[in-house]
């Protein structure tokens, strides 16, 4: 399994780059990205995919919170998902697609992507966007790891793109708030069983979940851990106590 590279735990990674709605500056967007590479930070992004098989940076499935359109993101081509504009935005910033990103990047920062669940119950519903990820990734040079909360998407990428490093994104998948999914499921996904079946090289995990006992087993078996989401000095602290490198937003890590 291709291991995490080394750049993602020597500095703290931006959630959804280096954003702050209140200076115009929009999740995921070419500005927070702009941002995070001037301060130096690595950035996690998110995925989803156009109607026309295109990886786009976008974290919902759906346009409402985030821009004045309405209705699902894969119910529009890619290019007309680039025209539309991020709500709030100062810079008049658009939805990148994958391929921008990387372009802008360009290896100035490492990058971990999340690919977003097409299947509405982290299951099996076909490999488009997995393709479009590995085909866009294809050549990238800098240091860039996939992961998601969905394992069947990571299986896929060991397929489709073997070279990259993946891990799982998991947390405590409590039933009630996870209600699309069976309690076994559920319990599964916490305890994080699909490790090794995906092939994975890191995890990605709920700060506040950090104490389970299966992710200081898998820090005992030197698995990097990384956690989500940290939103102050305070809890930066509190999640350090376990996680090799935190993902952060709402102040400077």
């Amino acid at each position: 399994m291709p291991a995490l590279p080394p750049s993602f735990l020597a500095r703290p990674i931006a959630h959804r780059g280096l954003h702050d709605r209140a200076v115009g500056v929009i999740e995921n967007s070419p500005a927070a990205f702009a941002a995070a590479i001037a301060a130096g930070y690595g950035i996690e992004l998110d995925l989803q995919l156009s109607r026309d098989g295109v990886a786009m940076v976008f974290h919902d499935d759906s346009l409402d919170r985030l821009t004045g359109e309405t209705g699902p993101v894969r119910a529009r081509d890619a290019a007309a998902l680039g025209q539309i504009a991020l709500a709030g935005a100062r810079a008049g910033d658009r939805i990148p697609t994958l391929g921008a990103v990387l372009e802008q990047v360009a290896g100035k920062v490492p990058l971990l992507i999340e690919l977003k669940d097409q299947s509405g119950g982290l299951g099996v519903a076909g490999r488009d966007l997995e393709r479009a990820v590995a085909a866009t990734l294809a050549g990238y040079r800098g240091d860039v790891a996939v992961m998601s909360f969905n394992p069947a998407m990571m299986a896929a990428m060991a397929d489709l793109a073997p070279d990259l490093p993946r891990g799982l994104t998991s947390c405590g998948f409590d039933p009630a708030e996870w209600t699309t999914l069976a309690p076994e499921t559920c319990a599964m996904l916490a305890e994080i069983g699909s490790f090794d079946a995906v092939g994975a090289s890191f995890i990605s995990h709920d700060w506040r979940d950090l104490a389970r006992p299966r992710v200081a087993a898998l820090k005992a078996a030197a698995v990097p851990i990384l956690c989500w989401t940290v939103k102050s000095p305070e809890v930066e602290q509190v999640a350090r106590q376990m996680a090799d490198q935190i993902t952060f937003e709402g102040y400077l890590a």
